[in-house]
């Protein structure tokens, strides 16, 4: 992963409301969420959420997807696994560490 791709993930997600409503596509997993189900689930106004939700899909850590006349919003799981791998790659200087670096990866 390119240090550009990072920073921008890392960018879209240091902000409270980004990582609230990644984290819940990524709870929710593969079925994904419409935005009238997040802003009514998280209590972000829709305008408020639209803007979000452009951010996290240009940083490349949403999808989004017509299905008939509703978007689906998913996680990226690709692109967070990706960033975390990023993340961890030199963890510890190859010393034991704490959590195993596959305990951090999504199989989803």
């Amino acid at each position: 992963m390119e240090e550009s791709t990072v920073v921008k993930a890392l960018a879209a997600l240091a902000q409270p409301v980004r990582l609230q409503v990644f984290r819940a596509l990524v709870v929710i997993g593969e079925p994904g969420l419409t935005p009238g189900a997040m802003a009514e689930g998280l209590g972000i106004p829709a305008n408020t959420l639209s803007f979000h939700l452009k951010e996290l899909v240009h940083a490349g850590l949403v999808t989004q997807e017509r299905a008939s006349r509703n978007l689906i919003y998913r996680a990226a799981y690709a692109q967070m696994n990706g960033l975390l791998a990023y993340l961890t790659e030199n963890c510890c200087q190859d010393a034991a560490c704490a959590v195993a670096p596959a305990a951090a990866v999504c199989k989803c």
